[in-house]
């Protein structure tokens, strides 16, 4: 049998108090350090970090029919555009940004020419293009539906003079053919089949 001193059970005591302070430090330690890192970045998010602004908006045939929804983001590089559609006519159809935030049907004249602040011609395959507001074509498939998701460089929501909500707001043109990424100033893509309000034309002031 294991005798066990009192003086010894003093010394055990005080050995376990001690490491219990010791342990109880070093938590307080780390949970400081926890509360000063979320600090730090609450306050990153203070002091302007950018934020990601967004729109969704319906986008609708020349009948008001909806054809499906529009988002559009900002990002570091640029604008990303991401169609989902339904209701098409199946094949390939020109897509373009245009000038004017106003889309009154049936034929959308209303939205104005492609969106095109740097004064190029039309298309990709142009020597003398490409209007910022010119997208990639759009493939419908047979069931009307169809996606698609481009980045248009250099583009923003914020004011600027590439900004697509500027005075005249900006929005975004369905054409009923295939956009020939050539042709000025349209790329030969037939009449405008489906428009979206990307950022609304504002109304004049009042004198």
């Amino acid at each position: 049998m294991i005798r066990i001193s009192k003086h010894s059970l003093a010394l055990l005591a005080g050995a376990a108090a001690l490491l219990g302070a010791c342990q109880r430090e070093a938590n307080s330690d780390v949970d400081t350090n926890v509360k000063e890192t979320t600090a730090v970045a609450n306050d990153a998010d203070a002091d302007g970090l950018p934020t990601t602004q967004s729109a969704s908006v319906p986008v609708m045939a020349g009948d008001g029919s909806p054809k499906g929804n529009l988002t559009v983001t900002e990002d570091a590089g640029g604008i990303v555009v991401a169609l989902a559609a339904t209701g098409l006519p199946e094949g390939v159809h020109g897509v373009h940004l245009h000038t004017t935030g106003l889309c009154e049907g049936p034929k959308f004249e209303s939205a104005g020419g492609h969106w095109n602040p740097s004064s190029k011609k039309h298309g990709r395959d142009n020597p003398a293009g490409a209007h910022l507001g010119d997208l990639d074509n759009l493939t419908v498939g047979a069931d009307g539906s169809a996606t698609l998701r481009f980045t248009v460089n250099g583009a923003t929501l914020a004011a600027g003079t590439t900004s697509l909500a500027d005075a005249d707001g900006t929005a975004f043109v369905i054409h009923a053919k295939a956009d020939d990424y050539k042709t000025d100033p349209s790329g030969d893509s037939g009449d405008r089949i489906a428009c979206a309000v990307i950022a609304p034309a504002q109304a004049p002031k009042s004198a």
